[in-house]
């Protein structure tokens, strides 16, 4: 089964067994909520979670999350926590969650880019969130990726099923 990355355990907080967590989450609120169930893993690139765990309590204090998992309500139950890695089983994500035309990271990269035309152009191989919209890059055949905007402008439609993206290369694109 596939795990997507929600944060990491940096710390404990106080002696009932809350954890401190960073978010690596686009939907923290939602991740992080009473009744929410995470995989806990050694490390990011572990590939068997060691437990399942359902939070008790989550709350939010400046740039971290406060979280105490139930069965665990003290101290020593969640010092060896540290360091370890939750993750969302993809079989506990929410459709709900994106608005239309938004995906999951896991959905656009390796999808095929076409042209118009429907030329083949590249591969998505990677995401850049750099600001108000994602960079997809793009790897080509015997050329340098294609760093393509997510924009209306260029990008024309992303059919899931088909595997693919059709996008318009505007001016200097290319």
């Amino acid at each position: 089964m596939t795990h997507y990355n929600v944060g990491k355990i940096v710390n404990t907080h106080g002696i009932r067994g809350e954890l401190k967590i960073v978010s690596s989450t686009d939907f923290p609120e939602s991740r992080f909520r009473k009744g929410s169930v995470l995989d806990l893993f050694k490390d990011e690139n572990s590939t068997q979670p060691l437990r399942t765990l359902t939070i008790k309590s989550a709350k939010k204090q400046k740039n971290v999350y406060l979280i105490q998992f139930e069965g665990f309500n003290n101290i020593n139950d969640v010092e060896q926590f540290k360091g370890m890695v939750l993750k969302i089983s993809e079989a506990n994500l929410d459709e709900d969650e994106l608005e239309e035309g938004q995906y999951y990271y896991h959905e656009i990269i390796g999808l095929k880019v076409v042209d118009e035309t429907g030329q083949l152009i590249g591969t998505i191989s990677d995401i850049l969130a750099l600001g108000p919209n994602d960079v997809w890059t793009v790897k080509r055949e015997k050329q340098s990726d294609l760093l393509l905007p997510v924009i209306k402008q260029v990008v024309k439609d992303v059919d899931l099923e088909k595997g693919q993206v059709t996008v318009e290369l505007m001016e200097g694109l290319d």
